[in-house]
Parts: C-alpha cells; sequence; structure tokens
C-alpha cells in the first residue's frame, strides 16, 4: 500500500516495528546465549521479556486501526539481527565478544527509540493519545535498555575487554 497521508505512514511504520519487535523474539535468546557476563546475560533475558510485551503492545494498536501488522518486513532489523550473528560468530575473546554484543544491541536500541519515538509523535499528531501512551511504554522501556547496557559495559565489560 502507498501511503497517502501521515496516517497511512504511521500504519506503516508500526507494521515495521512489529517486524522488528519479532526478530528480536528470535535474536534475543541468542544474544543471552552468546554472552559471558552474567549482568549482559540477565540483560538481554529481561529485554526478552519486554519485548514479548511490546509486541502485544504493537498488536493493540494494530487492533485499534484494524491494521494488518504483517504486512511488512523490517529490512533495517534484518541488518542489525545480522550483524549481531556475526559477533556471535567472531573468534574473539569472550569479554571482547561481550562489547561486541553491547555495541549491536544499543544500535537496535537505538534504532527503536527512533521508531517508537516518531510512533508516538505522529500518535499524538493524529489524535490517537490512547496509541501515543501505548507505544510511550515501549519508548520507555527502550530506554531503559539502552541506558542499562551503557552501565554494564562502563562497569566492567569495556574494561574485561581491553585485557
Amino acid at each position: 500500500m502507498a501511503a497517502k497521508n501521515l496516517k497511512d505512514m504511521f500504519v506503516d511504520l508500526l507494521q515495521d516495528a512489529y517486524s522488528a519487535e519479532t526478530q528480536l523474539v528470535e535474536a534475543l535468546p541468542k544474544m543471552a546465549g552468546a554472552a559471558k557476563s552474567a549482568d549482559l546475560k540477565a540483560g538481554f533475558q529481561q529485554h526478552l521479556t519486554e519485548t514479548k510485551n511490546q509486541v502485544k503492545r504493537l498488536e493493540q494498536v494494530g487492533k485499534m486501526l484494524n491494521a494488518d501488522l504483517d504486512e511488512n518486513t523490517c529490512e533495517a532489523m534484518e541488518g542489525l539481527v545480522e550483524e549481531g550473528e556475526e559477533i556471535i560468530g567472531m573468534d574473539a575473546d569472550r569479554d571482547a565478544k561481550d562489547a561486541g554484543l553491547i555495541a549491536s544491541a544499543q544500535k537496535v536500541e537505538h534504532y527503536e527509540i527512533a521508531t517508537y519515538g516518531t510512533l508516538c509523535s505522529w500518535a499524538k499528531q493524529l489524535g490517537m493519545q490512547d496509541a501515543a501512551n501505548i507505544l510511550g511504554q515501549s519508548l520507555d522501556e527502550e530506554k531503559a535498555a539502552d541506558q542499562k547496557l551503557t552501565r554494564i559495559a562502563e562497569a566492567m565489560v569495556n574494561q574485561k575487554a581491553m585485557k
């Protein structure tokens, strides 16, 4: 479907976000499995739970709009997931690999922050405050996940990776 207006763009981006989150539901267990740091592993596992809830929120907003969310594939997330898989497959020191996993995960978080920020802004412009509130919960979780990754990297992982 060609986007004709802001509402069409909103639905298109909502579909993109849905595709991205469903791809992450598959990728996060692999990242958790590859992590050496217990904190990083736990962070990935916690974010998997949040991601599953984000999928449900997207479905909720999709129902509000009568939108089929399976119509798009998020190619950007496909690329980001592929980068993460490359790091998992590297023959590198496990501490260095953790640093790489964090970098990869932060790219994902920044993409999601941009996506949810735009969705929230557009929902408000379109007078869909309920949708903005629902999507805002996911935006807050993505920001918190990014901050947690930074804390893990700066508190321990980066130092260990330097050795």
